[in-house]
This record gives C-alpha cells, sequence and structure tokens, in this order.
C-alpha cells in the first residue's frame, strides 16, 4: 500500500494510546466533489447522499461542495437543513407523517415510494412536485447491491405505473422519476449506459402520460473498490447527453467521502493460535462494520509507534500474515484475514482507508459498551 498523506499520518500518530479514531479530511471531501462534478455531463445537479457519512462536518462540507444533499430520514433531513443545503431531496421507502409533512415545509423534494404515499400526501392535505420512484423490470447495470430490477421494497412496480398514474391525488404534480438502480458499481462505460437508457426511459414515458418531465433522477452506485485502489472510471459519464429542459440527479454518497476517511486502531495484542496470527485492536466491527457485512478482507496500512516505555516485553511479529480482529466477544468480528507484514508490534497503529463512508454510520456502536472512537477533522 502506499504511504499515508503526511498530514494524515502526524495526525493519527499524535492520538493519545490506546488510539482509536475516525479521520475525515475535508479537502479531500471537496476535492472528491470538483473531480466528479468536472466528469458530468450539461444540466446535471449533484447531490451528496447523507446515508454514506452523517458527520455534521462532513454533511456541510459536501452541502456547500455539492449542489445540495440526498436524505433519507427526518434526522437526515434536519442535518441537510442545519447545513444549509441549497437542494434537498428525500427518499425512502418508509417515511411517516411527519417526516413527509416536514419534508415540504422544508423545500425538499420528494421521492414517492408507493400509491399509498401518494394518498398519506394527500391524506395531511400536502401540495408539492414530486417524482416517483421507479421498480423498473430490467436494468442493465450491476453493483454490490441491486435495488431495481428485482423485488425489493424500493418503488413502484414498472407494471403498476400505469394505475398509479392515472389517479394522482390533487395537489401533487409529477415533475420526474426516480431510478435509483445499484450500489457500489465499478463499470463506468455501463454506469454511462444506464444513465442513458434512464433519460430515454423517462422522455419516452413521460410522453406517454402527457407529463411535463424535468426531472430524472438516476441515484448513487459509483462505485470503489475496498480491496484495491480501483475506482470508477468517470470518463464515459461525460458523453451522456442530457435532454433540454431535463434536469440530471445523482446522488453519490460512497465514491464522494470514502477516500476522506480513514480508521486507526491500535494493536492492543499479538497472539498466534492453532497457526494463524491475530492483532487484537482497540476498534472493530462496532466501528467499522463493513468487511464483516459484505464478507471481504480490508487492506491496512501500519503506523509505527517505536515508543515503547512498560516494564515487560513488547510483543512482536515479523513477515508473517495476520488477522487484524477487534475487541468484541465474537469471532465474527474481523477486519482483515492474513494480510502480510514485514514487522508488527503491540502499541503500533493499524490505518484502514476508504472509510469515510457507509463504515461508523452502519455499524453497531453499542455492543459490548466500548468507548466510541475520537473523530479527527482536517
Amino acid at each position: 500500500m502506499p504511504e499515508l498523506p503526511a498530514h494524515v499520518a502526524d495526525a493519527l500518530r499524535h492520538l493519545p494510546a490506546p488510539a482509536c479514531a475516525y479521520l475525515y479530511d475535508t479537502a479531500a471531501l471537496r476535492a472528491q466533489a470538483d473531480h466528479l462534478r468536472s466528469a458530468l455531463p450539461p444540466s446535471t445537479t449533484l447531490l451528496y447522499a447523507v446515508k454514506a457519512n452523517g458527520h455534521p462536518q462532513v454533511v456541510r462540507t459536501l452541502a456547500d461542495a455539492c449542489d445540495g444533499l440526498e436524505v433519507a430520514s427526518g434526522g437526515e433531513l434536519d442535518l441537510a437543513v442545519r447545513a444549509g443545503a441549497r437542494r434537498v431531496v428525500f427518499g425512502g421507502p418508509a417515511k411517516t407523517d411527519t417526516e413527509l409533512a416536514a419534508a415540504v415545509r422544508a423545500g425538499a423534494l420528494l421521492n414517492v415510494e408507493s400509491r399509498h404515499e401518494l394518498d398519506r400526501l394527500a391524506g395531511l392535505g400536502l401540495r408539492a412536485d414530486i417524482c416517483l420512484r421507479i421498480n423498473r423490470a430490467t436494468v442493465g447495470v450491476t453493483g454490490s447491491h441491486a435495488m431495481t430490477g428485482t423485488p425489493t421494497p424500493f418503488g413502484i412496480d414498472e407494471n403498476q405505473l400505469p394505475a398509479v398514474l392515472a389517479s394522482i391525488p390533487t395537489g401533487l404534480n409529477v415533475i420526474g422519476f426516480h431510478l435509483h438502480a445499484v450500489s457500489n458499481n465499478l463499470d463506468g462505460a455501463a454506469h454511462a449506459a444506464f444513465l442513458d437508457d434512464a433519460l430515454d426511459w423517462s422522455v419516452k414515458t413521460a410522453s406517454r402520460y402527457a407529463l411535463t418531465l424535468r426531472v430524472v433522477n438516476a441515484g448513487g452506485g459509483l462505485g470503489v473498490d475496498y480491496t484495491s485502489p480501483a475506482t470508477i472510471d468517470l470518463t464515459p459519464l461525460s458523453r451522456v447527453t442530457v435532454p433540454a429542459g431535463v434536469e440530471l440527479i445523482l446522488e453519490p454518497g460512497r465514491y464522494l467521502a470514502a477516500d476522506a476517511g480513514y480508521y486507526a486502531a491500535e494493536v492492543l495484542d499479538l497472539k498466534t493460535t492453532h497457526g494463524r496470527t491475530f492483532a487484537v485492536l482497540r476498534g472493530g466491527t462496532h466501528h467499522f462494520r463493513l468487511p464483516a457485512a459484505w464478507g471481504y478482507s480490508h487492506p491496512f496500512t501500519i503506523l509505527p509507534v517505536d515508543t515503547w516505555d512498560r516494564p515487560y516485553p513488547r510483543p512482536a511479529v515479523t513477515d508473517t500474515p495476520v488477522d487484524a480482529v477487534g475487541e468484541l466477544c465474537t469471532p465474527r468480528d474481523v477486519l482483515t484475514r492474513g494480510q502480510h507484514v514485514a514487522r508488527l508490534r503491540a502499541g503500533d497503529r493499524l490505518v484502514f482507508r476508504r472509510t469515510g463512508a457507509y463504515a461508523w454510520d452502519i455499524s453497531h456502536h453499542d455492543f459490548l459498551r466500548h468507548p466510541p472512537p475520537d473523530f479527527l477533522i482536517l
């Protein structure tokens, strides 16, 4: 693995022992947003998906660097309002009446998920421009999670769309479609083809039902590879043509935030049992659940700490594969299996990159009630 950026290594090296922390680099967040924006076609609106990382300073940074925010709960809506987001889109299959009313009051564009949600909006007396989230029958793009083109709780079945459009309640104006289909796609050409198809389908569908199409929301799905430096190639996206009068909305989360985050955990113990060597960390899956949830080994970088002021020998291993495991009382608390190390000692710090998205936010923080990590914002 390449060396850690000097400013990141310096900040993590100065953590008090036993070190355990997330570091979020706001300059890296801004740079990634700028890089993505430069690759997008004209008439594209860039929103950050708050679900990827809801730390208030991350949210504020990306609210400013992007055109706005995509939220999926009342709590995220509150974060977006507090961050001063210029644009907010609210999605999700389980909105409460309170959340629906709050979203309309905040001026958020709603992605409506079902016929029943339309009735609930009307029953609350709410008037709004809306997009319909559609679960299309086929989607020509793949990734870590399929949202549409398969039975999921997301959106309106494409086959049910005619009946839904025939009975839109008074006060609700359909201005477009939400077609988010996949998470963590690494194929840029396939994603560009998906965007072309989403735009084409939306134009034809709007024409068929005499709708004035203003918005096509293609969601997120721009991917990163956690086991290598690979990232989706954005080049094909610039060749997508957005029809005149239509706004294309993209809502990436992982792509914007992942590389701006680092998770550091100190090695508390080194031990070999039944032929495997374990680095036991002050941390684990209750802080960073993604490797266990997805079943992969997340690479780490060793940040050496040369100071050792204990009156007993310092455990150390050399030239051997190591499993990085956490402090929880379960054998599933594993971040990495079998990563070769030249030298590793108790007191050194393991740094896991690409942990700015779907890391702390999806983890089971309260299991065993260990203290949370520190949070460093650069």
